[in-house]
């Protein structure tokens, strides 16, 4: 080999050895800057406070363990998704997720109301029949309870003696010709309970008849018959009782939420699968005082009219009750809102794909619109479809809704409510100065079980006496940053 030759591949391999050198020490301060990028930049960024993933309405000002579950405390930034009130969704996803959006409009809430209803007999259309004096039964008519009689159908054949004396009377003062003694007589046969067909029979042939054939005095359904051959009667006793058919009743069972604007008077329709294609109008009578505690629901009392016979108490029909309510309400479909039994939220959508929760104060719902007394402005923008879970992010976010504020156009004067304060018992793991560490039971009206964790104080006099492994009674209050306690009870120690 010559000597420029073994120059050259001496001079190449040193080239190389330099070159894998360099890269190593680049890639090593490469390397090593990386490891310092991202505690910088997360040092620069303000934490506002620490909260538990599981249950991120509860917010910490440190971190630490989470005293709801085993796992740290997650840090939230300032900053952190532009804004910690609302959720970013990309606009693709809010796709695939179906979100739909509708404004929150103002009009007038449609006052048309579906319910379902039984008819029932109208207690107004009823008759009794009873005894103007006392008898003996000599004849009772082939009749029993739930028969459709006509008007003037012969129920039982009577026999009275009291008015054989009396009409005897009548006949001779009529043959002395004493005007002024004939009234008087006329006068006795009625207060004796004699009917005026009959008395006018007696003037009309002059025979003593001491039987009378007791009718109905109205159509409808014959629901009682009290008598039989051979009884006797006193005066005044119930013979029979007898339902009217011309119109009925239908009792609509109405949810309370849609019971505002109903009122005695207005017009209602009918329709009933047993007569497909017939609807009948009728009007409302009464609006019962009383709800039912079970269904929660007010009995609205609709008369319909029944010339044919052709309704039938125990029918259902289904009733669409239209009320008179003009007044102009802030409008969102009723699909649009969430209930969580405590309150009412909406998910309300801003620009560029944001989505925030807001607390609203609903009125009237007609089933498929809701208003709103507070809360929203006209024009905003709702999630119709798809709120819950966008709604179930921001829970895990630990986004809280903000308040209902505000009026929507008319005067409400809201009373301060007095948050409700939940109590329970437990043991004293630990204290300091305004928190306490509790093992403690269930919270009945909560729905909350037994478990060990940490809650805030509202006052720190409420711990004077409080030590470490005391039995406690306490009484807590939910507020968005958790659970406060209000008061505290020490209970006597076990011996």
């Amino acid at each position: 080999m010559s000597r420029n030759t073994f120059a050259n591949l001496s001079l190449a391999a040193l080239t190389a050895l330099l070159g894998g050198a360099a890269g190593y020490w680049l890639a090593s301060q490469n390397e090593h800057g990386a490891e310092h990028l991202e505690p910088a930049v997360a040092s620069q960024a303000q934490v506002l406070y620490w909260y538990d993933p599981m249950v991120p309405q509860h917010r910490f000002d440190k971190p630490g363990k989470s005293p709801f579950m085993d796992m740290d405390l997650v840090p939230r930034y300032a900053g952190e998704d532009g804004d910690a009130a609302a959720i970013n969704i990309d606009a693709g996803i809010t796709q695939n997720l179906g979100v739909r959006l509708a404004s929150v409009t103002r009009g007038q809430l449609a006052s048309q109301i579906e319910a379902v209803g039984v008819l029932e007999y109208n207690a107004r259309d009823v008759a009794v029949v009873q005894v103007r004096a006392g008898g003996f039964v000599e004849r009772v008519y082939h009749h029993a309870p739930g028969d459709l009689l006509d008007k003037g159908t012969p129920l039982a054949d009577l026999l009275i003696p009291e008015w054989s004396a009396a009409q005897e009377e009548y006949l001779a003062l009529r043959r002395i010709g004493e005007p002024a003694l004939l009234e008087a007589a006329r006068q006795r046969l009625r207060l004796a309970g004699m009917p005026a067909a009959t008395i006018s029979q007696l003037e009309r042939t002059g025979k003593v008849s001491a039987s009378i054939t007791i009718s109905t005095p109205i159509a409808g359904v014959l629901q009682e018959l009290d008598v039989r051959e051979g009884m006797s009667l006193a005066a005044g006793a119930p013979l029979a009782r007898i339902n009217g058919l011309d119109s009925v009743w239908l009792e609509v069972a109405v949810p309370e939420a849609q019971s505002t604007g109903i009122r005695v008077g207005q017009r209602a329709t009918a329709r009933l699968p047993a007569m497909p294609g017939e609807r009948i109008e009728g009007t409302i009578t009464a609006v019962l005082p009383e709800a039912n505690a079970a269904s929660r629901t007010l009995r609205v009392r609709v008369q319909l009219p029944n010339p044919q016979g052709l309704l039938r108490p125990g029918l259902t029909a289904q009733a669409t009750l239209k009320g008179a309510d003009d007044t102009s309400v802030l409008l969102i479909p009723s699909e649009a809102v969430i209930r969580t039994g405590r309150r009412s939220l909406v998910m309300l959508a801003e620009a560029g794909g944001r989505y925030r929760p807001v607390e609203v104060e609903t009125g009237r719902d007609s089933g498929n619109q809701t208003a709103i007394v507070a809360g929203l402005e006209e024009g905003q923008q709702v999630v119709a479809s798809g709120q819950f879970l966008l709604d179930s992010e921001a829970s895990l976010r630990g986004i809280v809704a903000s308040p209902a504020t505000g009026d929507t156009g008319h005067a409400h004067d809201h009373a301060q409510i007095a948050p409700a304060l939940h109590e329970s018992e437990g043991r004293v793991l630990a204290l300091s100065e305004n928190r306490l560490k509790i093992a403690h039971g269930p919270f009945h009206t909560l729905g909350m079980p037994g478990m060990t964790m940490s809650f805030a104080v509202a006052d720190s006099e409420l711990l004077r006496g409080v030590q470490a492994q005391d039995r406690i009674r306490f009484a807590v209050r939910e507020t968005d940053q958790g659970l406060l306690i209000e008061r505290v009870q020490l209970m006597e120690k076990q011996p």
